[in-house]
């Protein structure tokens, strides 16, 4: 028997996974569904939103969603950079995990989005001061 392969599932900010017990693993690209075991070729493919299922040698599955990436093997070594992922233990837990990431998403976004409009609001009010020093009370009077 050939020696587990060495997965890594990484984004820009955090290393999600980093396991080097693993037999088989499943993952999706533009062609279908596919499987890597040990001794695979060299191999590199870019993976759309999907789910990367693979199984460890004490024969446990876990599971990644991610928001696209690419997957590369080589040497024993498969190697996954993502944009986003969620890692989990179980496919049926990994819905709920995913949602709570969207929402967490959501609502950093929205509070990124308030912070803008905030500074937005500030600049104008300072260029607003810097142009009619006298707080526009003077109608206007540009020239």
């Amino acid at each position: 028997m050939r020696a587990p392969l060495h997965l890594t599932i990484a984004t820009p900010t955090q290393m999600l996974v980093d396991c080097d017990d693993v037999v088989a693993l499943r993952a999706e690209d533009e062609t279908g569904s596919f499987g890597i075991l040990p001794g695979h070729a060299a191999f590199l493919t870019v993976l759309p939103a999907s789910v990367v299922r693979w199984r460890l040698s004490d024969g446990s599955e876990k599971v990644c969603a991610l928001r696209a990436g690419v997957l590369s093997v080589r040497d024993g070594q498969v190697a996954i950079a993502a944009r986003e992922g969620v890692p989990g233990g179980a496919l049926a837990d990994l819905a709920g995990d995913v949602l709570h990431a969207q929402e967490g998403e959501t609502d950093a976004d929205r509070r990124a989005r308030a912070e803008q409009t905030r500074l937005h609001a500030r600049a104008v009010r300072q260029m607003v001061h810097y142009l009619m020093p006298d707080g526009g009370s003077s109608g206007g009077n540009w020239s």
